[in-house]
């Protein structure tokens, strides 16, 4: 845990906060180098263990964080080297000792924040820093799979309330994806290196001074010197001064643009159009979306924006996954003995049931919606109940439509469906189809060996009165022939899937028991039961308990226990004794402890609430003293 460092908005691993020293550093932040080397800023650097000419003993002032000794070691260093104790070097003679002191002790005389660099490979990582410095992270340069496994390794083995610096790595180009990946801090080493080598730097990638023509930005440095030729005409040490400025005055810029992304909640489209530049950059960002479980724990479970998704990666965002995943996991068909499932393509309106396209499908099955069991196939979320239609993302996203479907896009939907007619099995199936749609329903017909009837008429749309007149006839036909016994369905049934969907299979129904009613509105609905409200919707298609209907959710699932005390306002991770570990930023979640109960949402995951010292955990909505 740290004193140090809060973190104050999150988008997936990226992060926005502060370190709390002397000045005070924003974090993302790019540090400048020429203030480290000369100890001038809020960070201070003890210097390298090798140094023998070193003075180790820095400012002790407690407002500066002092990054301790250290061993400078490659990444390929043998792990008995980097492994062994940091011990000072021995001196050169019999006199007293000149070299460094190790790091413990030059902890014990600084009574402020500390830092320690950290070798990819080493396997003690110490607790209590307030920031862990990646070593050696600028020879990670196209080397994605070791940048990766690096930084996740240091992220998983500390406090997620800790500030990680990655040396000399950063320019405008990379900055976002490492941001992104969870780096706090980076610095402008790599940027006056570029100046000294002749390097333009832009968000696009890096130009010879050479191959310019004319300046493609209009920052103070090239508006004064006006042309890449004048540039050239300089002596080499001006020149790589000024082409320097220049590489930071971009980075700089870049800082700016990817902090915007991150409070307005969009870095990830951001970072898909920004990796395209670099193919490392690209294997960086699929690499990451393979590691699951570090982004799915960091990723909020809805956001204010829109989901883009325009690129092959957006089929791997855990926006995508977690929803195929909760739908496979949390969902079952209402219980009605409806046994007839309606697979329908989705739309471009959202939710689709706002849409022209159906519209036109529920008047063509006027009179049977309450015998059938409808699903929306679509890329990339996969199969989208209809009860799930107005719940995040699925009633969020947006996609580039052309009618062509790519190998991946076919493969994965053909996956998602496959899978959940292999957990929920029905007597038969419909398909009102056509394209990309069409050809996923046959592979998975072939696959499960099942029969479906496709109702779309082979000449015209799916919109042609022909063919909403074949689906007609096709239900119709299908559910003359079944039992008459079967019930009515629930109007709680949607309600009930949302509820299991947010908080767990079978949640639904002990929030929302029979005799509650659903009142619907323009902003969304109300759920009573006995005249008491006991949950509303929210913006984003999911439900909110209230005080009365949290009492009814199963103990422990999506709880918050904090200390004895009553909020007064937002509830802060000091006080939050534990938490449930599934808990996600911006879920909806019950608090509760000795003097309070209430319900809120989540300003962190679960674990972040128990392991920070300092931030907002939970945003409450209603508390009651007990």
């Amino acid at each position: 845990m740290t004193r140090y460092f809060e973190v104050t908005d999150r988008d997936c691993a990226a992060r926005i906060g502060r370190l709390m020293l002397d000045p005070r550093i924003r974090t993302p932040a790019i540090l400048r180098s020429e203030l480290l080397v000369k100890h001038q800023g809020s960070i201070i650097d003890c210097g390298c263990l090798w140094d023998r000419d070193g003075d180790p003993e820095r400012s002790a002032d407690p407002g500066k964080l002092l990054i301790l000794p250290h061993r400078s070691l490659p990444p390929h260093a043998p792990l008995e080297i980097v492994n062994r104790p940091a011990q000072p070097p021995s001196p050169p003679s019999t006199s007293p000792p000149s070299a460094p002191s190790a790091p413990s002790a030059q902890l014990s005389r600084h009574d402020g924040a500390v830092g320690e660099v950290i070798h990819p490979a080493q396997a003690d990582i110490p607790d209590g820093r307030d920031l862990y410095v990646l070593s050696a992270a600028a020879l990670f340069e196209n080397q994605a799979r070791s940048l990766v496994d690096a930084v996740l390794r240091l992220k998983n083995n500390t406090m997620p309330d800790t500030a990680v610096y990655a040396p000399a790595l950063a320019t405008p180009e990379n900055l976002a994806v490492l941001i992104y990946l969870g780096i706090d801090l980076v610095d402008d080493t790599a940027c006056i290196i570029r100046g000294y080598q002749d390097m333009y730097l832009t968000r696009e990638g890096v130009r010879p001074i050479d191959r310019l023509r004319e300046f493609p930005c209009s920052c103070a440095v090239c508006t004064e010197i006006g042309t890449p030729e004048e540039l050239r005409s300089l002596p080499r040490s001006e020149r790589a001064r000024l082409l320097a400025d220049h590489n930071i005055a971009r980075l700089s810029e870049e800082l700016r643009t990817v902090r915007e992304c991150i409070r307005d909640g969009h870095l990830r489209e951001y970072v898909e159009k920004q990796c395209r530049s670099r193919p490392y950059l690209t294997a960086v960002l699929r690499l990451l979306d393979s590691e699951h479980t570090y982004l799915e724990e960091r990723t909020p479970t809805v956001r204010k924006n829109v989901l883009v998704a325009n690129t092959a990666e957006s089929q791997n965002r855990v926006e995508v996954t977690r929803f195929a995943e909760r739908v496979l996991s949390r969902f079952t068909p209402p219980d009605d003995g409806a046994n007839t499932l309606v697979i329908l393509p989705c739309s471009a309106k959202k939710p689709y049931s706002l849409s022209q396209s159906h519209a036109r499908f529920f008047d063509a099955l006027k009179g049977y919606r309450q015998q059938v069991h409808e699903i929306i196939l679509t890329s990339p979320l996969g199969v989208v109940p209809r009860e799930l239609e107005t719940v995040y993302p699925a009633a969020h996203y947006d996609i580039a439509v052309t009618g062509e479907w790519s190998l991946d896009e076919t493969a994965w939907v053909a996956t998602c469906l496959r899978t959940y007619l292999e957990k929920n099995t029905y007597k038969n199936i419909i398909a009102h189809v056509s394209g990309g749609f069409f050809d996923v329903c046959k592979i998975v017909e072939h696959d499960l060996g099942i029969e479906i009837v496709y109702s779309a008429a082979t000449a015209g749309s799916l919109l042609s009165d022909d063919s909403l007149a074949s689906l007609r006839e096709s239900v119709a036909g299908i559910v003359a022939s079944q039992s008459r016994g079967r019930s009515r369905r629930s109007p709680l049934a949607t309600v009930r899937a949302i509820a299991d969907y947010q908080f767990g299979l079978g949640v639904g129904e002990q929030l929302i028991p029979d005799r509650a009613r659903v009142k619907s509105g323009r902003s969304g609905f109300r759920i009573f039961a006995d005249r008491e409200q006991i949950a509303s919707s929210t913006r984003y298609g999911t439900i909110a308990p209230t005080l009365a209907g949290a009492a009814n959710m199963p103990p422990d699932i999506y709880r918050v226990e904090i200390d004895d005390f009553l909020p007064k306002g937002s509830i802060l991770a000091p006080g939050v004794v534990s938490a449930d570990p599934q808990i996600r930023p911006m879920d909806e979640v019950i608090v509760e402890g000795e003097m309070a109960f209430g319900v809120g949402r989540a300003m962190m995951s679960g674990r972040e609430m128990v392991e920070s010292s300092r931030g907002v955990a939970v945003d409450p909505r209603a508390v009651k003293g007990v």
